[in-house]
């Protein structure tokens, strides 16, 4: 009997405590609450750019396309060399091989001919980080010279974006805390404790040199003109406060 009876203590206890937590969570949930999003951006000069471009050589062989896409990466990672652009600041990727069909037409009897390789297409991808922005058209052409002839993109940044970033988010902060003071006054109610703080930043997007006044395969005996502008760095903050009545 006192087991039994100690056991229906325990399990009248637990399930006292169960309510209790249901409750205290219903509670949490109709608490009436507001949600804002506040943005705030900063804009700076660059001081930096990234640029990606590519080589691209075909070939009756493999070997020979490979062999005329290495020398020209070759002169190319060299060059950068020479202008002072240091080891960390050059990267290679996107090697590809690819083999070039010819799709021979259909015969009168219906029969689809196997398709044949004629050649083979090498290509793969260089990043360089220029931390000087005035050097950027000379580095372009200088590129275009040893043999860079597929894609471009340019992306304009900075080499340190925490101050940058800090003070956008200040921003951001302060713009949602103004709404929502500015939606409270109207509804004539109080904001009380913030419940939830979250963030999202956003930085410059990569542009595609083509898109500049001139393009790569523009004539290289002048520097490429280039106007780096400004970077906007943007974040958006999402906040929640309890609303006192």
């Amino acid at each position: 009997m006192l087991k039994i009876f100690t056991r229906s203590i325990i399990i009248t206890v637990f399930t006292f405590n169960f309510l209790l937590i249901h409750q205290s969570a219903a509670e949490e949930k109709q608490r009436p609450t507001i949600s804002i999003n506040g943005t705030g951006s900063v804009s700076v000069a660059p001081d930096m750019a990234i640029l990606t471009f590519g080589i691209i050589h075909e070939a009756d062989t493999a070997r020979q396309a490979l062999d005329a896409n290495n020398k020209a990466m070759a002169s190319i990672i060299a060059a950068m060399k020479d202008n002072e652009i240091e080891d960390k600041d050059l990267q290679t990727s996107n090697f590809n091989i690819q083999p070039r069909y010819v799709y021979p037409k259909r015969k009168s009897n219906g029969e689809q001919p196997r398709p044949r390789i004629t050649g083979y297409k090498v290509s793969n991808t260089i990043s360089v980080r220029v931390r000087d922005i005035k050097n950027v058209g000379a580095i372009l052409d200088l590129s275009v010279t040893l043999g860079v002839n597929s894609g471009g993109n340019i992306q304009f940044t900075n080499a340190d974006t925490s101050k940058v970033l800090k003070e956008a988010r200040i921003k951001a902060v302060k713009n949602a805390i103004e709404k929502a003071q500015t939606l409270a006054n109207a509804a004539n109610v109080k904001l009380g404790a913030i419940l939830n703080i979250s963030e999202n930043s956003h930085r410059p997007r990569p542009i595609a040199i083509a898109a500049q006044s001139r393009s790569l395969a523009a004539d290289v005996e002048n520097s490429v003109p280039i106007s780096g502008g400004e970077n906007s760095y943007r974040v958006d903050v999402q906040m929640s406060w309890e609303i006192l009545q």
